[in-house]
């Protein structure tokens, strides 16, 4: 179950361009006014570079599973990682993918008004038209069926999921998704990250859901556990038709 190939991208439906951007472990699902791979690839490379190079400087950093202070000479990425932790209460690698997909995702915005980047199911978004989003959550048979449409445009935002049995990412809780959005993709990871350890069945859910509000610049957020379903604040569930998303 937790290196299960990326199927749901499968899904993807929007009259933007999508292109598929890899870089070692990097693997990004595009979507921009325009073909812009080449500028996608080097802001990839760029940030993948400055996060490598501090991570061998300061391994503490990336090992860390709870809040961690970065060095005073940590480049930007890491700082903002390290702030959407400390304000989740994880380590801040549970921020890594949604900060790499947002800072590629700042790169286009200089080229493309509208943005989608896609890392792992974590999401940085900028649109000017509402988006649904359909959720993956693995063998849940709620698992793309149902999904969360965003009508907050015209701003960033993160959308980023976190899972106890699906994927490879690290998780002390049993959700099959857990779900935020907030205001910024780094910021949606490490929330998400909190979200799922905190649900380890259906009775979890509604205090997962409280504690998530007490975060500073979570805007909403849903959880999934097999037939169990619940959600809070600036996300409608909708159900999506047949495994639709865009």
């Amino acid at each position: 179950m937790r290196d299960e190939p990326r199927t749901y991208r499968r899904w993807l439906r929007n009259e933007l361009s999508s292109f598929r951007v890899r870089i070692d472990e990097s693997d990004l699902m595009v979507s921009a006014e325009r073909p812009l791979r080449e500028l996608a690839e080097r802001a990839l490379l760029s940030v993948r570079a400055d996060l490598e190079r501090y991570v061998r400087d300061d391994p503490g950093f990336a090992s860390s599973l709870t809040p961690y202070e970065p060095r005073s000479d940590a480049p930007e990425i890491a700082r903002e990682m390290a702030e959407a932790a400390r304000r989740s209460g994880v380590g801040p690698m549970a921020a890594v993918a949604g900060a790499v997909a947002e800072w590629v995702g700042r790169a286009l915005l200089a080229e493309s008004g509208q943005v989608i980047v896609e890392n792992g199911g974590d999401i940085f978004l900028y649109s000017k038209q509402p988006r649904t989003a359909a959720i993956y959550a693995g063998s849940s048979p709620l698992s793309g069926r149902i999904g969360l449409r965003i009508s907050l445009t015209d701003r960033p935002l993160g959308l980023c999921t976190s899972s106890g049995t699906v994927g490879p990412s690290l998780s002390f809780g049993k959700a099959d998704a857990a779900v935020v959005l907030a205001e910024s993709a780094a910021l949606a990871d490490a929330a998400a990250s909190a979200l799922g350890n905190r649900v380890q069945g259906e009775g979890d859910v509604e205090s997962a859901l409280e504690h998530l509000r007490t975060i500073a610049g979570v805007l909403g957020g849903a959880v999934v556990i097999g037939d169990h379903l619940g959600a809070w604040g600036e996300v409608e569930v909708v159900k999506v038709d047949g495994r639709e998303a865009q």
